[in-house]
């Protein structure tokens, strides 16, 4: 067994690089420290599953023997996209589950996505297993194993909710992820003629890699759309739990724009209801809930994060720029992309010229994520001292409920530390170019005034 990482256990998630910081030791460890979790808390079944990753059989079976040699039974249903372990911990005999995925990273990675009683576990409670290996403070017991197929229980359950106005022609892009496992069955079941790009399910991904969030993965989409009949595009990340959208003629909506049309649709079934989405998000977005009679409420980036703040407020519906669409209205709160994506185009069948709606929905100038790499843990003392010291002339609002977001009268900054890799995450968007560039020198001015020498990304 390799020597235990702490810096595996992430804020949101176990991620390492498999033969460097992670191999079948350490996953039966967190195996066993898990199951140990779930006993504490009345749990003895688990349910578990994997993406298409190469080195997921060895670490499943690995996962699944460490929870067994903590006296929990498990039920592995083989592979399967995240939204499906989450689902099978709605509608199965237990609350708790594992996925083994590396979600968007390199094909050398592979992690573990946790549920634990219902709730998706961050921060302490990730960081616990970790000290319960350590300590080998762990349960001991034989459980069972079994395995389940899950997969026609999930389709029917999204067919018998979602219907469809017209049949509609789509494109689906699962860059050689999980998702494409099931893309073209949900969608076809639908009533979609669907062109399957990437979809046999392949952990080298030959083709792009698996993440919507960056335009180049979206390219060959693009190319199919503006070279074919079909009237939008979806694509999916490596583990199925994010949803990427993209218009006939090639535009990008980012899912703070797919949030608008959501939201509009789920306030009418909830009027008051507050609407949930982080830090990086437009800021065209608060105006168009209040405007629809919701409640905007902007909270910290993370799926875990948003979960939990979903679970405290009752908010029907949630969402992140990275892609995490979660919707509690008429399904279970959880971030699920195939579902996400049947939503949108339920909504987006109901119009004549779908692309013409999305492109019309409200957008600024702005710029992707852009990061900041510093030295390990530098990246949370830069943003504190940020906070403490920098000064924004003729700024609106400084927002720090997770690093620093600075509203100007025509645009915002943000800049906020990564829970993942030491970098700082930073985003900008504005009204003219002319303004996105003047907020851009101001993050310049107070990033160099506390790290002179720190090599920008813009």
């Amino acid at each position: 067994m390799l020597p235990l990482s702490k810096n595996i256990f992430k804020a949101y998630d176990i991620r390492g690089i498999v033969g460097t910081t992670l191999d079948t030791g350490i996953a039966h460890g967190i195996g066993q420290a898990f199951g140990s979790a779930m006993l504490a808390k009345g749990e003895k079944v688990a349910v578990i599953g994997r993406d298409g990753r190469l080195s997921g059989p060895e670490l499943t079976a690995a996962l699944a023997q460490g929870l067994q040699a903590a006296g929990v039974d498990v039920i592995d249903l083989g592979v399967v996209a995240t939204p499906m372990v989450y689902f099978g911990t709605n509608v199965l005999e237990t609350r708790s589950g594992i996925m083994v995925t590396g979600s968007h990273n390199p094909p050398d990675y592979n992690g573990f996505k946790m549920v634990l009683a219902g709730e998706a576990i961050y921060g302490d409670t990730i960081l616990a297993l970790h000290t319960a290996i350590v300590a080998n403070d762990l349960r001991t017991g034989s459980g069972t194993y079994r395995t389940h197929n899950i997969n026609q229980a999930y389709l029917e359950r999204i067919l018998g909710d979602v219907k469809l106005a017209r049949p509609m022609k789509i494109v689906v892009d699962c860059g050689n992820g999980v998702a494409g496992a099931f893309a073209g069955d949900l969608y076809r079941g639908m009533g979609c003629e669907v062109t399957e790009l990437f979809c046999e399910v392949d952990g080298t991904f030959p083709n792009h890699h698996p993440d919507p969030a960056h335009p180049e993965n979206l390219q060959d989409l693009i190319r199919a759309l503006q070279s074919g009949d079909a009237e939008i595009g979806l694509a999916f990340d490596g583990d199925g739990d994010r949803l990427g959208l993209v218009t006939k003629d090639g535009q990008i909506i980012y899912p703070d724009r797919q949030l608008m049309l959501l939201a509009e649709d789920v306030l009418k079934r909830h009027p008051g209801e507050q609407i949930l989405y982080d830090v990086k998000c437009t800021r065209h977005l608060a105006p168009w809930i209040e405007a629809r009679g919701g409640v905007p409420l902007m909270w910290k980036t993370g799926h875990s994060l948003v979960k939990a703040k979903m679970r405290e407020t009752g908010a029907p519906i949630g969402g992140e720029m990275s892609g995490h669409v979660f919707i509690k209205d008429r399904w279970y709160g959880f971030d699920d992309g195939l579902y996400a994506g049947a939503r949108m185009l339920e909504l987006l069948s109901r119009m004549t010229d779908p692309s013409a709606v999305l492109n019309a929905l409200p957008q600024s100038s702005s710029t992707p994520e852009l990061q900041l790499e510093l030295k390990e843990g530098d990246s949370f003392a830069l943003i504190d001292q940020l906070k403490a010291e920098a000064e924004f002339p003729g700024s609106d609002q400084l927002i720090t409920i997770d690093g620093l977001r600075v509203e100007y009268p025509d645009g915002f900054g943000l800049a906020r530390a990564s829970n993942t890799t030491p970098v700082v995450v930073m985003r900008f968007e504005a009204e003219t170019p002319a303004a996105l560039a003047h907020i851009q020198s101001e993050f310049k001015r107070v990033i160099l005034a506390a790290r002179p020498g720190a090599k920008l990304p813009f």
